[in-house]
């Protein structure tokens, strides 16, 4: 049954027009639901008309945070275009791969990317535009504000896009070859909306704090989209910086109900000088995913009154698929609790048998927030779904997972960061949590190296908090405490700081890289 799609910005712009959208807080522009509407209308309008954009192109955008980011993507929204959003922090032969796969007509960049423009543009990008935001332009391209002033009347969504119609190309980061572009559709979206409102508490009065990165499905998902849904507000940072995160948070004036970032976001966070003194109680909800939260860091907020819902999602999820609840919050601190209201999950074994509580499986995802492919690539569909017995489609989230005895799931690790020591699996992000219990420890990751003895064994690496010094002897003494005798690490390396991708994620394969040679027999 088609399910056709419906433009959310004129919604709330008819209804509520003077309701406030955007807050962008790089430039200090506010834009209402009437006002947000009105440019990504004349946006499509200009891509229509001057760029020729029809449905199914893709438009290119490399740009920092910033509420043009969002009419860009509404832009293309009402035009049936698919947008893709490009990581800035990737290299120039990353970037060209990216643009040469896609193929875009046109690419929206940020001046602070000017320069970088003439070495990543690929054939198919006939058009281009700049983003200035009230700077002196660097190029010759055309401004986008010009472009938005000279457009004819703004453009309505097409009338017949669907929920199974794609918007965007979102592509991932990629641990190995060249990274998938993921396709995200109009019912993707929505449903990711519908998901996490309830758990969160979301609604048309909400105000959210966006840090994240939006180049990324979580800086645009969690939670700017399901606002825009909703009809509330969103105030959106440049990007992440602990002190002005600290002081929006902490501002009664901005009003900010609803917080999400990643563990490594929150860990600065708690890290800065006026972290204890700052009044954070006006914030309702705090959220957190990316990769596995250490509990130490939980129990740090938890100190403060701070009930941070840890959750876990993808790309190809839109990317939503767990948020604990806050009564298991502190209960069951390493759980990412149970699937959404409208995801199914399944942790099985290598045969497809569902795991006994306590066992690792794979974790399986099936639901209408579940992307329908990668963008040109049959491979990576044929190896990332499976339809069982009853026709039901399942993604292979590549993620270790266990259930316990209440149903409660544990991402356990990525299966590709798991090791073998000795014949026994060992899954970093297990050793990782006992790690962050060590007072002085800022930072730390784990890896498998190779070991003549034992195949395989662990190896810390670590970053000292200031003013705190560390020993590897005292790091091992408190794991041999805590952890089986075959998960201890072998042997402690200490870094000014670990390497991290846009999303807060740590890069183990550059720990790999860096600190992977074997261990001295």
């Amino acid at each position: 049954m088609r399910i056709l799609a419906s433009d959310w910005l004129a919604f709330h712009a008819d209804r509520t027009p003077e309701q406030l959208a955007l807050i962008d807080q790089g430039t200090g522009q506010h834009l209402t639901y009437a006002a947000l509407n009105d440019r990504a209308g004349r946006l499509a309008a200009y891509l229509h008309e001057v760029w020729g954009v029809r449905q199914g192109d893709r438009v290119a955008l490399l740009a920092k945070n910033s509420s043009a980011y969002f009419e860009i993507e509404f832009a293309c929204i009402k035009l049936g275009a698919l947008l893709l959003p490009l990581n800035w922090r990737l290299a120039a032969p990353e970037l060209r791969f990216i643009l040469g796969d896609a193929t875009p007509v046109g690419l929206l960049y940020d001046a602070d990317f000017a320069d970088r423009v003439p070495e990543i543009r690929t054939a198919s990008v006939r058009h281009t535009l700049r983003l200035d935001f009230g700077q002196p332009p660097v190029d010759d391209a055309p401004d986008y504000e010009t472009a938005l002033a000279a457009a004819a009347a703004p453009l309505a969504m097409l009338p017949h896009l669907t929920h199974d119609d794609p918007l965007m190309i979102m592509y991932t980061a990629g641990t190995t070859g060249h990274p998938k572009g993921v396709l995200i559709t109009h019912g993707m979206m929505l449903w990711n909306a519908i998901n996490i409102t309830t758990p969160t508490g979301l609604n048309h009065r909400s105000v959210f704090y966006c840090v994240l990165p939006t180049f990324h499905i979580g800086g645009l998902n969690l939670y700017v989209n399901p606002l825009l849904h909703l009809g509330g507000t969103s105030i959106i940072a440049r990007q992440y910086d602990p002190a002005l995160t600290l002081a929006t948070l902490g501002d009664p004036a901005q009003g900010v109900t609803h917080m999400f970032g990643v563990p490594s976001i929150y860990l600065f966070l708690s890290q800065h000088p006026h972290f204890d003194d700052t009044d954070l109680s006006g914030v309702q909800s705090w959220g957190c995913g990316g990769a596995p939260m250490p509990v130490a860091l939980l129990e740090r907020y938890a100190r403060r009154g701070i009930i941070i819902q840890t959750g876990f999602g993808m790309t190809e999820t839109s990317p939503t698929v767990f948020l604990s609840d806050r009564r298991r919050a502190l209960e069951k601190p390493a759980s990412v609790g149970k699937p959404l209201q409208h995801t199914r999950v399944r942790v099985v074994h290598p045969d497809g048998r569902a795991v006994a509580p306590g066992e690792v499986g794979e974790v399986l995802i099936s639901g209408p927030n579940v992307t329908p492919g990668y963008w040109q690539r049959p491979d990576a569909n044929a190896e990332s779904f499976s339809v069982d017995a009853h026709g039901d489609r399942w993604l292979h989230s590549g993620d270790a997972g266990m259930v316990d005895e209440d149903g409660c799931i544990y991402i356990v690790d990525r299966y590709k960061d798991m090791y073998i020591s000795g014949g026994e699996n060992v899954y970093p992000a297990e050793v990782e949590q006992v790690l962050y219990q060590i007072a002085g420890v800022a930072e730390a990751a784990v890896i498998g190296v190779p070991d003549a003895k034992w195949g395989e064994c662990g190896r810390a690496i670590v970053v000292a908090q200031a003013g705190h010094t560390l020993s590897p002897a005292a790091i091992l003494a408190h794991c041999r405490q805590h952890l089986a005798k075959f998960k201890v690490p072998a042997s402690v390396v200490f870094v000014a700081a670990l390497p991290r991708n846009a999303a807060g994620k740590v890069l183990k394969r550059e720990l790999k890289a860096q600190f992977g040679a074997a261990t001295e027999a």
